[in-house]
């Protein structure tokens, strides 16, 4: 481990042992969500779809339902940007009438086979579009500022017969883990207000684990669908990058490896669900990542790995998680008759220097400094965390923090970035040929549960388990596995690219041994 990042990571553990009592003491909060009282909210979207196709329940019920449960929960969580529910309505009344003259005109089964979704409601990411509604992604500066037209994926989703109802909150331009601004504020996670659903894409998983949304768009950069799936004990895939379109995302860059490291990807309640709407957003890249072909579980190799790493400078892997871990991999041995392999990847003991790296390297990253009166001159970081502790900034902490990662690169000298990116192909390459078509790796998605409100500064370190397979260009998906003293605990399961279908069949039968989702208690 470089110096520098050895020296950063020893300071940042110090000071989340000193500052855990504040914390914890600030952090106290005995208010709980309402608990899910009707059954159709723990329904999965594929049910949801049968239903509505079966006429168990119209489509115009069932967007009521969801519109409910978001206005019951939401002042508790404060995940909603903007909402569409009178639209949103409308469009399930024309969904009922188009199922009844469909099965008038003995057209009913080619529509069911066009929009898998007619008539499930859905919740997009703020960053990923919907034509309309608010698209700020928590600036100050783009206030009012609306999407002119979908985000591909959203668009495609739609197309599917879903119908969307709102777009919920995320950092400042998606850079953080923890899903708080200066425009809109700090969602919470609804197995403890107190607690962050985590970032990128937290508005999205609160809403999910609340039973206020059957099915999420989002969006993953550097863990940002898989750590608040994780955080909030849902379902979250990030895809293989290149085979979901990113059009319409924001932010974007020009570097030619944004593609390769931000996907676009779905977050759900129950796993049954994540193949489907893959085969959706992929569009006509579906037939790349095979996921209708059946996964023989026992022709599996499963590797897993509890740590990156033994070193001072990284906070220790929670035990709950190392214990998931465990039971995970012997329920796919024992029950599913996979084979269990003890190699293990001891490159990933690099994985901060690598992403670091290779991540910020990348040019056209958003500048945050930029002076909009004179956009030729920089801001004095200094002066803005100075004007931000005074109540007078203009960007967030977390905005101001991701700089200062750009511009310190933790130290690491310029001599040896390349030797990191040289080092990150090694990695991928070594990766590929190990897991191959039939091989996963179960892994932590970040060292700790959920974590109190602001605890991220002195916990950064633990992205290091979800941001480098950006990096590395390989699908993961994050799994619930239990609750722990009420909080979820989730791993993720890796697989070498265009295999997603090997990570979604492992959490469906992960969802089966263990449950899965749970509402919060």
């Amino acid at each position: 481990m470089e110096v520098g990042v050895r020296l950063v990571g020893i300071i940042l553990r110090l000071f989340n042992f000193l500052l855990g009592p504040i914390f914890w003491f600030y952090g106290r909060n005995s208010r709980r969500i309402p608990p899910v009282t009707n059954p159709i909210l723990l329904k999965s979207a594929c049910e949801l779809a049968a239903a509505v196709r079966n006429g168990d329940i119209t489509s115009e019920e069932l967007v009521t339902v969801y519109i409910n449960r978001v206005k019951e929960v939401n002042p508790y969580l404060n995940a909603v940007v903007e909402e569409r529910y009178r639209a949103a309505l409308d469009e399930a009344k024309a969904v009922d009438r188009e199922i009844e003259e469909a099965k008038q005109n003995a057209t009913f089964d080619q529509l069911v086979k066009d929009k898998p979704l007619l008539g499930v409601p859905f919740t997009v990411k703020e960053s990923c579009s919907l034509k309309g509604l608010s698209n700020s992604v928590g600036c100050l500066e783009n206030a009012g500022r609306r999407a002119t037209s979908d985000g591909k994926v959203v668009s495609l989703v739609k197309k599917a017969g879903a119908i969307p109802l709102l777009v919920s909150n995320t950092p400042e331009l998606c850079l953080g883990w923890e899903t708080t601004n200066m425009l809109r504020g700090q969602t919470n996670n609804p197995y403890c207000l107190s607690r962050t659903p985590g970032g990128s894409s937290g508005g999205e998983a609160a809403l999910l684990a609340s039973g206020a949304s059957p099915l999420s768009v989002a969006s993953d950069i550097a863990g940002s669908i898989r750590l608040p799936a994780a955080f909030c004990g849902v379902f979250g895939h990030k895809p293989t990058p290149g085979i979901i379109s990113i059009d319409g995302h924001i932010p974007t860059l020009s570097d030619e490896n944004f593609p390769k490291f931000l996907t676009v990807g779905p977050m759900t309640r129950k796993a049954e669900d994540l193949p489907l709407l893959m085969n959706i957003m992929a569009g006509d890249n579906k037939d790349i990542l095979r996921l209708d072909e059946p996964v023989d579980m026992k022709k599996v190799t499963v590797h897993y790995m509890c740590k990156a790493a033994d070193s001072i400078a990284l906070l220790k892997v929670e035990n709950c998680i190392n214990e998931a871990i465990h039971k995970a991999v012997k329920y796919l041995e024992t029950e599913c008759g996979s084979t269990v392999s003890e190699e293990k990847f001891k490159e990933l003991e690099d994985s901060v220097e690598i992403s670091v790296s290779v991540f910020f390297s990348m040019k056209d990253i958003p500048n945050l400094l930029q002076d909009p009166a004179n956009p030729k001159r920089d801001k004095s970081l200094f002066v803005e965390f100075i004007k931000y502790f005074f109540g007078g900034g203009s960007r967030s902490l977390q905005g101001l923090s991701f700089t200062l990662i750009n511009r310190s690169r933790l130290f690491i000298p310029d001599s040896r970035r390349s030797y990191y990116n040289e080092k990150a192909n090694q990695l991928r390459e070594h990766m590929q040929r190990v897991l191959g078509t039939s091989g996963v790796l179960i892994y932590p998605v970040f060292c700790a549960r959920a974590h109190w409100h602001g605890q991220v500064f002195v916990r950064a370190a633990g992205v290091l388990y979800s941001m480098l397979f950006n990096i590395l260009g390989m699908p993961a998906t994050a799994v619930p596995i239990a609750l722990h003293d009420k909080l979820p605990v989730g791993l993720q399961v890796i697989a070498a690219p265009n295999q997603d279908r090997l990570c979604l069949a492992v959490a469906k039968q992960l969802e089966i041994g263990f449950g899965g989702w749970k509402p919060p208690q």
